[in-house]
């Protein structure tokens, strides 16, 4: 045996390469790590944190609350729109309103004041009528007179006056006569030719055509046949009054039209029968 066999040796085993190659990558990988999170150290070190908020998730009565409150805010828009149409449409029928009642006030003081011109107008003509007919009543009263005084002298041309024959178009000749006189001057007593009373007209009329009529109105209205007012011809004679105490006499000339010498306002005329309507009527032709 050696004399140096129980010596332990001071040089230390060998170890093996992959042994070695391992603890060499490991540390590697710790440096590597401590590289890196040095690295990311000083990143963070560098750049703040942002935090991030998840938002709740929206459950289905959460969404169905954010849907009715959707429906209620889309209503009351509409609401308002509506009512913002109708204060717009009942301002403007207000407007209307207020010119079509200006409109009709107008309408209203123009024919006020047209009734009232109207009514002006007939109270105006009913005066004249009545001063009219006053006048031809004081007239028909004169002339009543008159007849009364000259009674008894013409009470016998009244009998001949119905046995004078007339010729053909005597009647005519009448007419055209008393048409003729239209206009004169109306004088109690006259019997032409400028002037005439009733009388006198009717006198004159029938004395072209050679009759001869007594020359008051109450002998001339029984001169002739009696006939009915609603069968008249042209030159019969129209009377006012009673048959034999007429006051007042005319010629009826045809087309419901007389002519009278009336009164001293008015002359000799041409009126309808509606003016004065007659009491009777003789015919002579």
């Amino acid at each position: 045996m050696s004399h140096t066999a129980h010596i332990r040796s001071h040089r230390k085993p060998r170890r093996s390469a992959s042994t070695i190659a391992m603890r060499a990558g490991v540390a590697g990988g710790v440096l590597s790590t401590l590289a890196v999170a040095g690295a990311s150290g000083s990143a963070n070190a560098a750049e703040p944190v942002t935090q991030t908020l998840e938002l709740p998730t929206l459950t289905a009565d959460l969404a169905a609350q954010v849907a009715q409150s959707a429906d209620v805010t889309q209503q009351a828009a509409a609401s308002y729109q509506l009512q913002a149409e109708r204060d717009a449409a009942a301002a403007k029928a207000a407007k209307q309103a207020k010119t079509d009642l200006a409109e009709a006030k107008k309408k209203a003081a123009e024919a006020k004041k047209k009734a009232a011109e109207a009514k002006k107008k007939a109270e105006e003509a009913e005066r004249k009528e009545a001063a009219e007919r006053a006048s031809r009543a004081a007239e028909r009263t004169t002339l009543s007179a008159s007849s009364d005084t000259g009674s008894s002298s013409t009470g016998t041309d009244s009998s001949t006056s119905t046995s004078t024959s007339t010729a053909t178009g005597s009647a005519a000749a009448v007419v055209s006569f008393v048409q003729a006189q239209v206009g004169k001057a109306y004088v109690s007593g006259a019997t032409g030719p400028s002037a005439y009373d009733c009388s006198g007209l009717v006198q004159a009329a029938f004395k072209q055509v050679g009759i001869s009529l007594p020359r008051v109105s109450q002998a001339q209205s029984t001169a002739g046949t009696q006939v009915g007012l609603d069968n008249l011809q042209p030159g019969d004679i129209l009377y006012w009054g009673g048959a034999g105490s007429a006051y007042h006499v005319g010629v009826y000339v045809g087309g419901g039209m007389f002519v009278g010498a009336q009164n001293s306002s008015t002359g000799v005329v041409e009126k309808p029968l509606s003016y004065d309507p007659p009491s009777g009527a003789v015919r002579v032709l």
